[in-house]
């Protein structure tokens, strides 16, 4: 479990301190890496369970249901109730979002229960303590039963009495014994081990069968593959009637990817040879630093596990609730999330045969096809080649399902960092109407590095989806821009044993320290108008600033918050991302990033790392489609071919939704359009975030557009479209209205009324920090007596449904350990006066007190004048900076018909 096994670092390469435009390598002839499907090869039913996560939820709400689902994580290990081995995670509290959609199996961690890594002090415990099995408590005396017996006990009663789902859980009761936990001697645990086995697989059905229950259970949960362990358990388990439901062991190192498959094979032979039943298998830890929010590095995983059907999570080396590092802040989709929610679409689909330049050798080109008949929907997800070109070759294209010509696209999720935020994957490579011969069709791919993955969907040949263009952007490698005062370093993908977070085409800035540093990009825009250049890379862990230079005359600040800097693995290399809005005309532009504003004094914490920058138009809204090919589709809902005008449309009825997880990279107002056909007479109706945000009516057949003003949060936002009557569902898009924003209401909290210990903290501008006007209040909750209130006034002085956007920090930790920051999620409470409890949740951590990030808590106001107040009548609420106030929707939801 989560054990850094620390390998020296060798040194990084650096280029000197000068100014320099980033040499080019030697010309060399364009390489390519061929990727082979054959979709009349059916491989057997999707499984979807390779994107499990251990500790991937911190609290309620952390992350947030938006990532939960769009994620569509199956199964989690998580902490066992009331444990004390991180301050979050805990099953009972996480189990309901987890299980609200795509949630089928929670683990837990029984040893979890324990504080100290390696528990007990990595000793066994003996008979030295009671524990009082109502609340768990204990007394240093001893009472004839063994210690973690006990525990059992009083963890699986736990579950079997206060969870909502005890028959979706799965018990580990032990892990990592062959490691530093208990029985890693050979002898100990051929004496010890396997009667504690036993003891504890008994404890957890006994308590189980008196509350009419049955237990699944897993083991042995060793930290790597143990074959003559796993021998000698697999014949003492048969022996002894207590063969777990689930084999665990865990698969951490780079070279597991090369060996993962005979492991497998191996483990399956042990079980056929004693004559026992394939057990389902679950991998609950795999990876390193290096493989997390990495799409060419997780594509890899992926496509081992569903290869062999199994479940498998990644492994928690940081902090609990962001899904091993595959989501960023506390709402938004780094790369990495995108690989997971593709994944997650294959569901209802059946695999098919991949054949990759390489099997079995890590890092390199792998891949998952798919195919959904029903949908008549191909699909791959690829990644890890480091070639100029992926070439893939799509063979077993049935006429019978796909017709004569079919449409193809193509999307791409390059690396942004741990926290920093992924647009929705942009379309790199689109075939329209193109013919397929014998079954096959090739289709050539730019491969932008081999820490970048890629979504191929083939379908029928479609008719049009809305012709909204996909909006201009482009980006630039920040070695490769012309550099002065700063080093160009080289991060190697297995450097330091893969511990270490790695970099966009496996270089980055650092060394941005003095007043001379800069980073200059020539770039031409297509137009004049508004854009947004978003900076990727590390600040660590305080605030920091750089001066944005547009031809010589200084534009902007670019303020970044904190990134983790626990140690050397993450300090530096923990990327985040910061964006800005500026104004360019038409042509060629000298953007200028810059430590110092005046060329004679940095700005604070300028020493940040830089990995990449993004320059996107966002003049008109950066209207993003989102086709019916490429939307999540529940219940009998499908896409459908037989309707001309509205073929490739999905056709959503009474028992049927689509789902679309849209980008925002701002809060605010969006129109959020949903163009759909119909045969007469219908509805539609759009769900934001779990909440009915807006309805429509198509008074006859034709084709349609319904669409709604709505408040969209940063980050993921789930869109839910429904109808009674039915609908051909074609496309949903979202464009930002940021002129919208004036039916907002800012409020600074530093001007609301506060309550008990509540207080005015400042900070200096010169320490880094993002808090707007210095100010923000602290001192919250703790207690029902420590508040803040805000005084109902125009914009929310009416009853209904308000977003409350809260500017937050929380910076908590509690206790020790020796490698996961032991982060607190704190809880926010919103009541209204005199009405009581409208909303509530849990902030994440945002790595520095004068860091500030944003959450949204979406309330429903039923007075016009009761007082907002904030706290938390349990711990300590978060610091903060302002709230803004917004009405749901703004105005009516309006239904053309277009044709």
């Amino acid at each position: 479990m989560r054990h850094p096994r620390w390998i020296a670092a060798g040194a990084a390469g650096a280029l000197a301190l000068g100014t320099l435009a980033a040499a080019a390598p030697p010309a060399t002839a364009a390489t390519t890496d061929n990727l082979s499907v054959d979709f009349a090869a059916t491989t057997g039913d999707f499984r979807g369970g390779a994107s499990g996560t251990l500790y991937g939820l911190g609290d309620d709400g952390a992350p947030t249901q938006a990532l939960i689902n769009g994620a569509h994580i199956t199964n989690t290990s998580q902490k066992a109730p009331y444990g004390t081995q991180h301050p979050s995670g805990d099953a009972l509290k996480i189990e309901k979002g987890f299980f609200s959609k795509n949630g089928t199996q929670l683990d837990i961690y029984v040893q979890d229960y324990y504080p100290d890594w390696a528990y007990n002090g990595g000793n066994r415990p003996g008979d030295d303590r009671t524990y009082n099995q109502a609340d768990g408590t204990y007394t240093n005396q001893p009472n004839g039963i063994w210690d973690y017996l006990e525990v059992v006990e009083f963890v699986t009663e736990a579950v079997a009495t206060k969870s909502a789902y005890p028959d979706k859980y799965v018990f580990i009761p032990f892990n990592e014994p062959d490691a530093g936990n208990w029985y890693a001697n050979w002898d100990f645990f051929n004496q010890q081990f396997l009667p504690d086995w036993k003891a504890a697989v008994d404890k957890i059905r006994q308590v189980y069968a008196r509350h009419g229950l049955t237990p699944v259970i897993g083991g042995p949960g060793d930290a790597a593959w143990r074959a003559d362990r796993t021998a000698v358990w697999l014949d003492y388990a048969k022996q002894t009637n207590t063969l777990p439901e689930f084999m665990i062991w865990h698969e951490l190192g780079i070279d597991n990817l090369a060996t993962y498959r005979s492991h497998y094979n191996e483990y399956r032979k042990l079980e056929a040879e004693r004559g026992i039943s394939p057990r389902q298998i679950n991998i609950t830890e795999y990876g390193l630093l290096r493989d997390m929010g990495v799409p060419g590095q997780l594509i890899q995983w992926f496509s081992m596990f569903e290869d062999t059907k199994v479940d498998a999570q990644t492994a928690y080396w940081n902090y609990a609730g962001n899904f091993s590092d595959n989501s960023a802040r506390p709402n938004g989709a780094n790369a990495g999330w995108w690989m997971f929610k593709w994944y997650g679409d294959l569901a209802g689909s059946k695999t098919v045969k991949v054949t990759p330049p390489q099997l079995n050798v890590a890092d390199t080109l792998q891949g998952i096809g798919a195919i959904d008949t029903t949908d008549k929907k191909a699909t791959v997800l690829y990644g890890g080649s480091g070639a100029d070109t992926v070439s893939l070759a799509l063979n077993g294209l049935s006429s019978s399902t796909f017709g004569s010509r079919v449409d193809v696209e193509v999307r791409e999720a390059p690396l942004s960092g741990a926290e920093g935020l992924a647009a929705t994957p942009r379309v790199v490579a689109r075939l329209s109407g193109v013919a397929v011969s014998n079954g096959s069709l090739q289709v050539s791919v730019p491969n932008y590095d081999r820490y970048a993955g890629y979504q191929v969907v083939v379908t029928p040949q479609r008719d049009a989806v809305p012709s909204t263009a996909q909006v201009w952007s482009t980006s630039i490698e920040a070695e490769n821009t012309a550099i002065t005062g700063a080093r160009v370093y080289d991060q190697s993908p297995t450097g330091n044993g893969g511990w270490m977070f790695l970099a966009s085409h496996g270089r980055d800035v650092g060394s941005f320290n003095n007043a001379s540093a800069k980073a200059d990009w020539s770039v031409t825009v297509p137009r004049d108008g508004t854009y947004r250049f978003q900076v990727i890379g590390a600040t660590p862990g305080t605030p920091g600033r750089h001066a944005l230079f547009v031809d010589g005359v200084n534009r902007t600040t670019v303020q970044y918050t904190a990134d983790l800097a626990l140690n050397d693995n993450s300090r530096w290399k923990y990327r985040g991302s910061a964006e800005v809005q500026i104004a360019l005309t038409k042509g060629t532009h000298t953007l200028s990033l810059r430590a110092s504003a005046d060329g004679s004094s940095v700005l604070p914490n300028s020493d940040i790392t830089l990995d990449k920058f993004v320059l996107t138009d966002v003049t008109d809204g950066e209207a993003t489609v989102y086709p019916a090919s490429t939307i999540r589709l529940a219940g009998s809902a499908a896409l459908a071919y037989d309707v001309s005008g509205s073929r490739g449309a999905a056709r959503v009825g009474a028992d049927g939704r689509a789902d679309v997880y849209a980008t925002a990279f701002q809060s605010g107002y969006y129109d959020v359009k949903v163009d759909y056909r119909t045969t007469g007479a219908s509805d539609v109706a759009v769900d934001l975030n779990g909440r009915r945000a807006a309805t429509g009516t198509a008074n006859a057949a034709g084709t349609w557009s319904t669409t709604a003003r709505l408040h969209m949060s940063e980050g993921i936002n789930e869109i839910e479209v429904r109808s009674q009557a039915g609908i051909a569902l074609t496309a949903v898009t979202t464009t930002r209205v940021a002129s919208a924003d004036s039916a907002a209401i800012k409020v600074e909290a530093e001007s609301g009324t506060r309550a008990g210990g509540a207080r005015i903290g400042t900070y200096d501008a010169a320490s880094g920090t993002n808090v707007s006007g210095g100010q923000f209040v602290g001192n919250l909750g703790n207690g029902t007596g420590n508040t803040l209130s805000i005084a109902r006034s125009d914009g929310f002085n009416t009853a209904g449904d308000f977003n409350i956007v809260v500017k937050y920090a929380n910076a908590e930790v509690s206790g020790r350990h020796d490698y996961n920051p032991q982060v607190v999620d704190r809880r926010l409470q919103v009541t209204e006066a005199g009405k009581g409890r409208v909303g509530e949740g849990y902030f994440r951590y945002t790595y520095a007190w004068n860091s500030f990030w944003e959450r949204t808590i979406p309330v429903t106001l039923t007075s016009t004048n009761g007082a907002i107040i904030l706290g938390n009548d349990g711990p300590w609420a978060p610091d903060i900076d302002y709230v803004v106030i917004a009405p749901a929707r703004l105005g009516q939801p309006t239904t053309v018909k277009i044709s």
